[in-house]
């Protein structure tokens, strides 16, 4: 049995032989004549072999490899972070150190301009020491064959194989036979210097998936791969033999890290790379540590700062968005493998200005816990410009036990990252002026109001609320004898919204809403005409929606009626040039340039300049500002306006569960009751006065200017006056004032000019449901 077992031995020692031979005399020899194309056919080992280079659908093709993609703000250069598999950025070999290239080439393949992908002194001097002298595994591995294994293992990753990458790496004759034949043929089809250009970019020079010379020179040095000294260079290449053990950035690694470089600038040395004796024994003499200067590599969202916000909104519409790809999974691999610029539209002063905004507003360990949440749009564009949160994202468990931290934002929709958004209270009153435009209405017809609405009148398209009578009252209780849109905008009166919706019917307001952007925030019930916001007491704002929404809303009346879809992003290419379609913003004429600018009118010359419950909002020199306020029973506090270049929304309050803000200290202060001009109205002109001092926006007071066709109505006979003093318009002839009453029930009064005083500004409502009569709802 012994001497059988010897001769099993021998037998396979020689055949094994025999293969290393036949590979490298073929690899360094009779290439041309052993691996043509008519020898393959007739030999079943090269079924895995192909000249296209696709084995086993994997693609060797040197200059395509996965890489990290870039996110950048609006102007094309800030960097907000970056997104990988393997962190990588591939880079030609011009652009490329000679250093490095000599360094790599020293220390793994000295031999390799000289072979054809298998170098024959090598393959023997491993094969002897392994399966001869049974001593430690040796490679023999040629530059051209680990590129190969890299690629190999590299697919197993993308595939999510754990089985083939083993395979890439184990220690077999079958792997290093496989290696060696797609070697040869690698050495075929293209030259050294594409082989050396691709090992260099797709070979792990450290831990945390640190791939790529380029990568690896930003990680260790703060510098670029074509400007690697011999020093760093011969770092460099020394951490793949072992990257575990050679990374240089452990304390633990730096004594073997310095050894294995040393090691390196030796070879470099002895082959000629480095010719100076004194340049190389200085280089060897300088400490390893004092020549670092590492950088962190984390990636995603998680570590983009107070652009992190904005980042999950962006990512989160690559990862639906068609254009980037069939499925959920194509559309992710291609943001972290593609090597994109994406080019965002986050202006940097608007995201960083609302972030400290929110925070200064509410301090993010406020014990009241209460929400800041702002949205920032350019009108006319649809471009997001920022968002204000005062939290930290987060996206690690730390957020589940530390309440500054989260990764929800809440100035989105729930399918954008959001929560289910904010009751929007009165701000959402602009919109039913529109609709009472739109359906040819004059802001200033007067109109009798209730306290008890018989909802008759709400009923449109088939939608009916029957004779239930819905309870409505104004803050402090009451009504009004007569009063106008206008003023009813002006003083935020609930009673006239209600008596606007008799006339016009709720569809009206509905479709008013949508064709200015609006939606509801929560997922699957987006539509406005869902059951749960499509009710009588949407005329008040008691639908759910995101600040962005609302923004929106706000950034239409701003571009004259142009709605836009928001869009996150403006540009994306590939590391090959390739631009991709990215999502538009699909602006059009929404409503009439003259209703907008007539509700524009009424927000800036009543609501603000005319004692209004937004006169807080004023910016300084006298810049028209547009802006409402609103607070939805006791628990939101917000705030929506503009300018003609910018649109903003402020909402306050606990986004997860409502909880009432009264009888509470934030932020130092304290009230019995809170309306949205005491947290979110300040936060909102703290935003904009900043903001436009940061961005050196120009003051532009021409808009705004309302239409006689809206402000008298198209059938008036009467003289049509406008005054453009601070205390309201001035209107001869017609049956009301531009304002007039008094909040809490006072009476309207009629003569041209304000009247009544405003006194916590805002109105509160109620809802019936089937006819019981409860008051439920509180909209200010």
């Amino acid at each position: 049995m012994p001497k059988k077992k010897s001769s099993l031995t021998v037998r396979r020692v020689f055949t094994l032989l025999l293969t290393y031979v036949m590979l490298c005399v073929g690899g360094g020899i009779v290439v041309a004549t052993m691996f043509s194309p008519a020898v393959f056919a007739a030999n079943t080992v090269s079924k895995s072999v192909v000249s296209s280079l696709k084995v086993e659908g994997v693609d060797f093709d040197v200059t395509s490899l996965p890489q990290k993609s870039v996110m950048y703000a609006a102007d094309g250069k800030t960097e907000i972070t970056d997104f990988y598999a393997d962190n990588r950025t591939v880079v030609p070999l011009k652009k490329i150190s000679k250093a490095m290239q000599q360094a790599v080439v020293a220390r793994e393949d000295r031999r390799f301009f000289q072979h054809h992908g298998v170098d024959i002194q090598g393959t023997m001097r491993a094969f002897f020491q392994t399966f001869i002298h049974k001593g430690d595994t040796q490679g023999g591995s040629t530059l051209t064959q680990q590129y190969v294994k890299n690629v190999l293992a590299m697919q197993a990753r993308e595939d999510n194989d754990p089985i083939a990458e083993y395979h890439a790496s184990e220690q077999t004759i079958a792997r290093k036979l496989r290696e060696m034949l797609i070697a040869v043929q690698m050495e075929k089809e293209y030259t050294k210097l594409e082989i050396l250009q691709g090992y260099l970019n797709i070979a792990q020079f450290g831990n945390h998936n640190l791939y790529g010379v380029e990568s690896a020179a930003k990680r260790y040095f703060n510098t670029s791969a074509d400007k690697l000294t011999y020093v760093q260079a011969a770092t460099i290449a020394a951490i793949t033999k072992n990257p575990a053990m050679y990374d240089p950035t452990s304390d633990a690694n730096l004594k073997r890290s310095e050894e294995q470089r040393n090691i390196v600038l030796k070879l470099m040395y002895d082959q000629g790379f480095i010719t100076s004796e004194s340049e190389y024994k200085k280089a060897v003499a300088t400490p390893l540590k004092d020549t670092l200067d590492v950088q962190t590599i984390e990636s995603g969202c998680q570590v983009a700062g107070d652009a992190a916000f904005f980042c999950e909104y962006v990512t989160r519409q690559i990862l639906k968005s068609k254009e980037f790809g069939d499925t959920e999974e194509e559309r992710s691999k291609l943001l972290k493998e593609g090597g994109l610029k994406i080019v965002t539209t986050m202006d940097v002063n608007a995201n960083t200005i609302a972030m400290q905004t929110a925070r200064n507003t509410i301090p993010p360990d406020d014990a009241t816990g209460f929400e800041v949440s702002m949205a920032v749009i350019r009108p006319g564009t649809g471009e997001v410009l920022g968002f204000g949160l005062n939290r930290t994202f987060d996206a690690t468990d730390r957020a589940k036990t530390d309440s500054t931290r989260t990764a929800v934002n809440y100035a989105v929709d729930q399918v954008d990252g959001g929560g289910w958004g904010f009751n929007v209270g009165s701000t959402w009153k602009p919109i039913n002026l529109v609709a009472w435009m739109q359906a040819g209405k004059s802001i200033n017809q007067a109109l009798s109001t209730s306290t008890v609405v018989n909802t008759r009148g709400f009923s449109c398209n088939g939608h009916s609320f029957g004779a239930i009578p819905w309870k409505v009252q104004n803050s402090g209780g009451g009504t009004v004898a007569t009063e106008t849109p206008l003023q009813a905008l002006v003083l935020s009166h609930n009673t006239t919204q209600a008596a606007m919706a008799s006339q016009i019917g709720l569809c009206a307001i509905a479709d008013a809403a949508k064709s200015m952007g609006y939606h509801n925030s929560i997922q699957g019930k987006e539509d406005i005409y869902d059951s749960n916001s499509f009710q009588p007491p949407m005329v008040i704002g008691t639908v759910q929606a995101s600040p962005l929404t609302m923004a929106n809303v706000y950034a239409t009346i701003a571009a004259k009626g142009v709605e836009c879809t928001p869009i996150a992003i403006t540009k994306m290419t590939d590391s090959s040039g390739k631009n991709y379609k990215v999502p538009s913003a699909n602006c059009h004429q929404a409503i009439d340039p003259e209703v907008a600018e007539t509700a524009a009118y009424a927000l800036n010359q009543g609501v603000v300049r005319s004692g209004g419950n937004a006169v807080l909002a004023q910016l300084d020199d006298n810049r028209k500002t547009f802006a409402k306020t609103g607070t939805n029973e006791d628990t939101y506090m917000l705030t929506g306006g503009f300018i003609p270049q910018v649109a903003t929304y402020v909402a306050v309050g606990n986004a997860e569960t409502p909880q009432s803000f009264n009888y509470k200290t934030i932020n130092g202060k304290y009230h019995g009751t809170w309306y949205g001009m005491y947290i979110a109205e300040p936060a909102w002109r703290e935003f904009m006065q900043n903001y436009v001092n940061a961005a050196n926006i120009p003051i532009d007071n021409d808009y705004g200017n309302p239409s006689a066709k809206y402000t008298y109505g198209a059938s008036s006979t009467t003289t049509k006056k406008r005054s453009s003093s601070s205390s309201g318009s001035t209107s001869s002839g017609t049956t009301s004032g531009t304002t007039g009453g008094t909040t809490g029930g006072g009476t309207a009064t009629g003569g041209g000019t304000t009247g009544g005083t405003t006194t916590g500004g805002e109105s509160t409502g109620g809802t019936t449901q089937n006819g019981t009569g409860q008051e439920g709802t509180t909209q200010q």
